[in-house]
Order: structure tokens, then C-alpha cells, then sequence
């Protein structure tokens, strides 16, 4: 959800509360404010009355208790009871003739006295039906705040998005923000200084990262390079020595030990530049590969090593599986895998290869246990005992998947299999 509309539920929803408590408020105080204007027009009524008593007698006569004739209504009562007589003001209900129904009435009542005699006092007025007022009020309180509300969602599509304009543009640079192009991002100008700061710090954490990004492809390629150097020179001289005839059997043993674990830190320093390259995202190029096509002739080139191992390689399944991919880097994938099943593999046993539209993976016949999930993928893990593997094949292989989002894993049902998940497109 994005952040205006994440605000503006927050707002309509403190909003509907601010309302809700208000109209309750409003109503109650409106009601109160009613009955006080209607007792203190009903007191009025009574004086009135007494006044036109002194210049017409005969009201005071008039027996009314039902109000059918008159809103007022005189009764005789004695001295005692006009001296002890509170005055009060209550709701009822009265039939009306225009509404042919019964309608809520203020009724109050007082005392009077007219020359020597007493009177109580009863006045009716009509008021304000109470559940025609909640209605009203309430139809209001609705249109109200559907009008603040879309005030509100207004002023967010309009005045908080032009304000906010600075804060996106920043996050759209980010999203397309690439450390590995070496650019850097365009900072946008705002009157906003929260922003401005924003802005400033955003640019020197990318271009401090930029930097430390450099340096460090700068030196993993150096001392890539340098290490090869004086590798190459010493395999080379060694192979020499070993062509000398005056060599013995056990000091040609020696130098052939020494071969070997120089050919392997060869590999291992070409591996852990490779798998370096991958994570910082050197392989840029990227193009829709087939990977039916490109395990064909991965396989093909694998014949002689399987031949020599006892073991044949082959695809049971050949759908056609394409994904966008830099190339080089899905072959290292495929060769990874297809070389760890034939390196760990039982001899004389089929490697199989199954290719769907979305999943490529392999199986093969080796060690009779699951092998260790938790840390199979992980740099320097080795699954066998061969020593001339550098433990950084499986691991260059989950790398180059996870940069794709490819899901590679592993399970064991009898055999040990390889699957890579691709994400649908």
C-alpha cells in the first residue's frame, strides 16, 4: 500500500471517530439547547395567560383537561396546594389531527393566582420529534463526512502527492539504481528540508558504496591476476623439472604432489573470482537462452568423462525451457551440476536429465544417504572425498541461481536430485 493512501485510511478512520463523538456531542447539546428554548417559551405562555385573565375572566372557566380546544388549561386548587405546588415540565404524547397520529408535546405546569382564587396552570407546546431529529442528524454527519473524505483523498492526489513529488522521484531512482553501471543517482531539489536531507544522505551512502564497490572488484581482479602469475610460472617450471632424466622416482613424486595442489589452488582462485564476479553482478549482458539446446551440448562435451567413469548421461525429458540469462553464466550453472553428479556419481549408473517448461533437473545414483542440506550450498562444503574438488561448484551454481531468482534445491528419494525452479514470466 502506498504511503498517501496508507495515511489517508488512518485520516478517514480518525476522521469517522472525530465525527462520530462529535455529532453524539452535538445532538445532546442541540436537544438540551431545545428544551430550554421551549421551557423558556412556555413560561412566557404563562404570563401571557395571566395577563389576558385580567382582561378576560372567562378563560379562567374553561374545563379543557384534553387540550381539544385550547393549549392551556385552568384548574381551581386551593391556597395550601398553590403554596406547596413545584412547577414541572415533562414529555408526552398527544393525538394529532393533521399528523392522524400521536405526536410528542411539552406539557408544563405552574401555579397562578387571580384576585383571590388559585389556578394550577397547564400549557402544551409541540417540540422537536426526536427520532426525526437522529435521522436528520444523521444524514447530515454521513454527508459531512463523505465530503471531508473526499476533501481529504483530493487534497492527497493533488497537494500531498505534488509535496511528496521529491520523495518518489528518490525512490524511482533508487529502484533503477545499479552499483555494478558505476552511476550515480540524480538528486532532486525540494523546499522540503527533511527531504534535502534525505536526498544528501541517500547520495553519499550510494556513492560511498559505489566507491567500496570499486575498490573491492578492483583488488578481487588484481589479486585475482597476480596470484595466476606466479602460479602459471610455477606449474610451468615444475613440468619442466619433471621432464629432466636425473630426476628419482620418490623427488618426481614430490614435484607431481606439488602440481597437483598448485593446479588446485588454480582452480580455486578462478572460482572464487568467478563466484565473486557473480554476487557483485559483473555479468550484465543478458540474452533468452534455451537451455534444452545449451544442455545438449553441455552433455556432449561431458561424453568422454562419463565414458571414462563408467556412466552415460541422459535426457529423459526435452521440453523446450527458456529464460533470460546472461549465457556464460548459465553454462557454469549447468556444467556445475552436470559435472557434481558425474564426479559424485556411482559408476556403471544412468545420470538422468529431465527438461519441463519451467524446471530442469538431475538425478544420479550415488552415496545410499541424504546428504547434508544445510550447508551443501555453501562455499567450501564438499559432499565426497575427491581431492581435487575445490568444494565451490555447488555454491557458484546457487549464486548464479539466486541472481536470477532461480530456485535450485536438493532432495533425496533413493537418488540424489537437483532442481532448478524457474520463475514464472
Amino acid at each position: 500500500m502506498k504511503l498517501l493512501n496508507y495515511t489517508s485510511r488512518y485520516l478517514a478512520f480518525l476522521l469517522l471517530l472525530l465525527i462520530s463523538v462529535w455529532a453524539i456531542l452535538f445532538y445532546y447539546a442541540m436537544l438540551e439547547e431545545i428544551y430550554d428554548s421551549l421551557d423558556d417559551g412556555l413560561e412566557n405562555q404563562k404570563f401571557l395567560m395571566v395577563e389576558r385573565a385580567a382582561e378576560d375572566p372567562s378563560i379562567l372557566s374553561q374545563d379543557d383537561p384534553e387540550f381539544k380546544k385550547h393549549i392551556y388549561n385552568f384548574t381551581p386548587i386551593s391556597k395550601e396546594n398553590y403554596q406547596n405546588f413545584k412547577e414541572s415540565y415533562r414529555d408526552t404524547l398527544m393525538y394529532m389531527l393533521n399528523e392522524k397520529d400521536f405526536e410528542p408535546v411539552r406539557v408544563y405546569e405552574s401555579a397562578a393566582i387571580y384576585g383571590d382564587e388559585y389556578y394550577k396552570l397547564k400549557i402544551i407546546t409541540s417540540m422537536v420529534e426526536e427520532d426525526d431529529l437522529v435521522h436528520d442528524l444523521a444524514a447530515y454527519i454521513i454527508g459531512l463526512y463523505l465530503i471531508l473524505l473526499a476533501s481529504i483523498l483530493f487534497l492527497n492526489n493533488l497537494l500531498l502527492k505534488r509535496i511528496w513529488k521529491p520523495f518518489y522521484f528518490l525512490i524511482e531512482q533508487l529502484r533503477k539504481f545499479k552499483i555494478e553501471k558505476g552511476e550515480s543517482i540524480v538528486i532532486q531539489e525540494s523546499p522540503i528540508e527533511e527531504f534535502n536531507l534525505l536526498n544528501s544522505t541517500v547520495e553519499k551512502l550510494t556513492q560511498k558504496s559505489t566507491n567500496t564497490y570499486i575498490a573491492q572488484k578492483q583488488f578481487i581482479e588484481n589479486a585475482s591476476h597476480e596470484l595466476q602469475t606466479p602460479l602459471a610460472i610455477s606449474i610451468n617450471k615444475l613440468e619442466l623439472l619433471l621432464e629432466k632424466n636425473d630426476l628419482t622416482e620418490s623427488h618426481s613424486q614430490d614435484i607431481a604432489t606439488v602440481l597437483d595442489n598448485l593446479e588446485r589452488l588454480t582452480r580455486l582462485n578462478k572460482s572464487l573470482l568467478l563466484l565473486s564476479k557473480i554476487e557483485n553482478k559483473q555479468f550484465e549482458f543478458e540474452e533468452v537462452v534455451s537451455f534444452a539446446e545449451l544442455t545438449k551440448h553441455i552433455v556432449a562435451d561431458f561424453e568422454d568423462l562419463a565414458e571414462h567413469r563408467e556412466m552415460k548421461i541422459m535426457i529423459a525429458s526435452n521440453q523446450e525451457l527458456k529464460f533470460q540469462i546472461n549465457e556464460d553464466l548459465a553454462i557454469v550453472l549447468l556444467i556445475n551440476l552436470i559435472k557434481n553428479s558425474l564426479i559424485h556419481g556411482k559408476k556403471g549408473e544412468l545420470i538422468k536429465i529431465d527438461i519441463l517448461p519451467d524446471r530442469w533437473h538431475i538425478s544420479n545414483l550415488g552415496d545410499p544417504k541424504s546428504l547434508d542440506e544445510t550447508s551443501l550450498f555453501e562455499r567450501f562444503a564438499k559432499a565426497g572425498s575427491n581431492k581435487r574438488s575445490t568444494g565451490l561448484g555447488l555454491a557458484i551454481a546457487k549464486a548464479i541461481a539466486d541472481r536470477y531468482s532461480i530456485n535450485l534445491s536438493y532432495n533425496f528419494k533413493g537418488a540424489h536430485i537437483f532442481v532448478l525452479q524457474f520463475p514464472k514470466t
